[in-house]
């Protein structure tokens, strides 16, 4: 999608929704199921359209990105090297300082639950003052 549908007046759940429409294979279902996961983690998340693109859902700041690949749907938590991981479900972007990612291929799931306290756990980070980070 190109920036400039976001300036005809579709909204960011809107293009949300069409990006998984428009992904008719594994992918769409994929991105659907988490998009729903992180809104049933936290019901005030934000979603928004940014960086050409891509799907951002936001609570006092960016809780988590969702990219689609060809082989990959990639969730990076902006924060994900500072939030709590006990169930190992970040596989990504393991070296970095800040961000952590859940690449998802197809075949795979992501534990639900788990999944949702990473969600709650990086809402929870992103609403801490500055100076606790």
């Amino acid at each position: 999608m190109k920036k400039s549908e976001a300036s005809q007046g579709q909204s960011a759940p809107e293009l949300i929704s069409k990006r998984i429409a428009e992904l008719e294979d594994w992918r769409g279902k994929t991105l659907g199921r988490m998009r729903r996961l992180i809104k049933q983690a936290d019901p005030d998340v934000v979603e928004e359209w940014k960086w050409r693109g891509v799907p951002v859902w936001s609570h006092h700041g960016i809780v988590c990105t969702g990219e689609t690949y060809k082989s990959v749907v990639k969730l990076t938590f902006a924060r994900g090297a500072t939030i709590p991981d006990p169930s190992g479900l970040f596989n990504s972007s393991l070296e970095g300082n800040t961000r952590r990612a859940i690449d998802i291929h197809e075949g795979e799931q992501v534990d639900a639950s788990a999944f949702k306290a990473l969600v709650k756990a990086a809402v929870a980070r992103n609403a801490q003052p500055a100076k606790k980070r």
